[in-house]
């Protein structure tokens, strides 16, 4: 791993978290997008965050990225949040999450599938 910006994966990288913004804020009624969509996208946002400041291997990456994502789901089936003392509804702890699900789980597998069939249709990606 190498530091090496990209513009590119940076203004990416805005144009998700503001799309995870819009998502948290004015489409929460909208069940299927608050609750799968979002979490398929958060996967998205940490390649591009990442890819933006790091020069690394596309594969490696995604496989570090879907276990980071199960174990901070698996953190949440043990109230991780509430034990590391944050308040309900505080950034952390809206960030870390609070309810542990399997679904959320196939979906952070469904954004990596999907990250990393993008990249290997587009390899310059």
């Amino acid at each position: 791993m190498k530091f090496q910006f990209s513009l590119k994966y940076f203004l990416i990288s805005i144009f998700i978290f503001l799309i995870e913004v819009l998502i948290a804020t004015k489409l929460k009624d909208v069940f299927f997008v608050r609750a799968y969509l979002g979490d398929v996208i958060v996967v998205m946002l940490l390649y591009t965050l990442i890819k933006s400041f790091f020069s690394v291997n596309n594969e490696k990456l995604i496989l570090g990225i879907l276990i980071f994502s199960c174990l901070l789901e698996f953190a949440q089936y043990f109230n991780i949040a509430e034990k590391l003392g944050f308040r309900k509804g505080s950034l952390m702890y809206i960030i870390i999450g609070n309810s542990f699900s399997w679904i959320d789980i196939l979906c952070y597998g469904v954004g990596c599938l999907l990250v990393y069939l993008f990249v290997k249709l587009k390899p310059n990606f």
